[in-house]
């Protein structure tokens, strides 16, 4: 194992951030760290790269103990923060030796490893520019460049992709899938589900401080796979239609976009049901999908939210 986290709580004041959480994250998997606003995961990651101190449990990482072996273990661990992290007093090349120096790199191997960290994240041609001249999507790979100029055993992305074009994203996530296939484990957080559902290999859900379901997607899927997913859209929605739906048997997660209802049922629940129920209310119903059932879904029905709440 890479990281092991054994019966790990923190608790600030009266609010129990981490509840005895137990997971484990293998050598080359991409693990999709996903949960609601407040759920407790930048407490657990902080608590993984030893920002945050553990107030009981264990963590060890590379089979050793972060309590007696952090600053050993932390020279192979590369940390891109949600918050872009740069020096703007400092060129594109400037930034990545700076942090390539308090890895301990040296010499030749601080000139490559600078150069590769560049031309990987295709910074190089820009390499003596300021990150104020640069893009967002620009300034966050530039992010992942220091982070990676050490080739860590461990990459940790804390939404990574957060507020950057489309071009950027997509540059990004492939990045991710190269640094895998090049040996590094890595830990993604992300509010965009179709992300993890791209790269990742395994998926694990917090809520309320716990780890309360984990597995591939296909194993997650599992979760809800005796339920219907529905979506209809209509031409009225309210607040009264939405409600009676809730209230209909058999509707586990009721749901509202716009004009799209998106529901999952028990399959003991007659969809005839919720229709007649719409029409009661005068609701006007324009189409009706049946879908297979997503990450989102498995999320929605584990949670009570989607993962931008």
């Amino acid at each position: 194992m890479i990281v092991e986290v054994k019966n790990l709580n923190k608790r600030y004041g009266d609010k129990l951030a981490v509840d005895n959480m137990n997971i484990n994250i293998k050598k080359g998997e991409i693990l999709g760290l996903l949960g609601p606003n407040g759920a407790g995961k930048t407490t657990l990651i902080n608590s993984i790269i030893g920002i945050t101190e553990i107030q009981s449990g264990e963590i060890n990482i590379f089979g050793k103990n972060m309590r007696k072996d952090s600053m050993e273990v932390k020279k192979n661990i590369g940390v891109v923060p949600q918050n872009i992290a740069l020096l703007n007093e400092f060129t594109a090349i400037e930034n990545v030796t700076y942090f390539a120096r308090l890895y301990g790199l040296k010499g030749k191997e601080l000139r490559e490893s600078v150069q590769q960290a560049l031309e990987f994240t295709n910074l190089w041609e820009r390499r003596k520019d300021y990150p104020k001249k640069y893009s967002g999507g620009m300034q966050r790979r530039l992010n992942i460049a220091c982070s990676i100029v050490h080739k860590p055993e461990l990459i940790i992305m804390d939404e990574p992709t957060v507020g950057i074009d489309p071009q950027s994203r997509n540059h990004i996530l492939e990045s991710i899938k190269k640094l895998n296939k090049l040996g590094a484990t890595i830990i993604y957080t992300s509010h965009y589900m179709e992300e993890v559902e791209a790269i990742c290999t395994r998926v694990a859900i917090m809520d309320n401080g716990r780890l309360i379901a984990e597995g591939s997607k296909e194993e997650l899927s599992q979760y809800i796979l005796d339920d219907q997913v529905v979506e209809m859209v209509l031409s009225n929605p309210g607040y009264t239609i939405i409600e009676a739906v809730k209230n209909v048997s058999g509707v586990k997660e009721c749901t509202l976009s716009a004009n799209k209802l998106s529901l999952v049922l028990e399959k003991s629940c007659n969809i005839s049901k919720v229709i007649n129920t719409i029409t009661n209310k005068d609701g006007i119903i324009v189409k009706i999908n049946m879908e297979e059932a997503t990450l989102e879904d498995v999320f929605l029905s584990l949670t009570g939210k989607k993962l931008r709440d």
